[in-house]
């Protein structure tokens, strides 16, 4: 995999190097300011691109706003981006683009190698990968919901999807089998007013999207466009 690091700690950054290195990954560039980000992403058009949120020279969004502008550029770019802590609006502004090959993890999870590794193989294939903790803040924000309307373990499969585990891993997770994962998530979705669906990465964008649209706003045709694997 080609992959491309933007980080302004630089032990950081060496760090994520040798680590894509010695699992058989090569980093094509690296930026250490949100100036550099995007030409190196447009010069080398990487397989996925790891990107930190506040970067060099003003320490705010740099990587969320060069992430969103790469995608204009190279559809379904997979981009990962690291945060030191959760930032709701830059985690929902990236979702906001409403398509795969997104991910969103807590720099932490950086130590856990298998699971920073997993989650950017799930990236680069397309699918999504958040940081359990924003999933958590995000679904703890949403009161006075549809979300009130799901049972508690529908709840742990909602998060759990959002994380972007397959339905496999849910039902391993869950100690339950996978025909009983599907009856969550269809009753997810009819809570959430959307129609059932098993169409991977595609459905958890649709559910997340719906979750931080303005309440009481029923999901947009591409929404139910992308939910219904069209």
């Amino acid at each position: 995999m080609r992959v491309v690091i933007a980080e302004d700690n630089a032990l950081l950054r060496e760090g994520l190097v040798l680590l894509l290195d010695s699992a058989g990954h090569e980093v094509v560039a690296v930026a250490g300011s949100g100036p550099e980000i995007l030409p190196a992403l447009l010069e080398h058009r990487p397989d996925a691109a790891v990107l930190d949120v506040r970067m060099p020279p003003d320490f705010r969004d740099e990587g969320v706003r060069a992430a969103r502008a790469a995608r204009e550029e190279i559809p379904g770019l997979p981009v990962l981006v690291l945060s030191q802590y959760v930032e709701q609006s830059y985690a929902t502004e990236l979702l906001a683009a409403g398509a795969g090959g997104l991910g969103y993890l807590l720099k932490d999870r950086v130590g856990r190698v298998d699971e920073f590794l997993d989650a950017l193989e799930r990236v680069a294939a397309g699918g999504t990968a958040l940081d359990p903790e924003v999933v958590t803040e995000l679904l703890a924000r949403r009161r006075d919901t549809p979300l009130e309307r799901l049972t508690p373990r529908e709840r742990e499969v909602l998060g759990l999807m959002a994380e972007g585990h397959d339905n496999a891993t849910l039902a391993k997770t869950l100690t339950v089998t996978e025909r009983a994962v599907s009856k969550h998530i269809g009753n997810i979705f009819l809570k959430l007013g959307l129609p059932p669906s098993d169409s991977g990465h595609r459905r958890v964008l649709a559910v997340l999207t719906y979750l931080n649209s303005p309440q009481g706003q029923p999901p947009s045709e591409a929404v139910r466009s992308r939910l219904a694997g069209r």
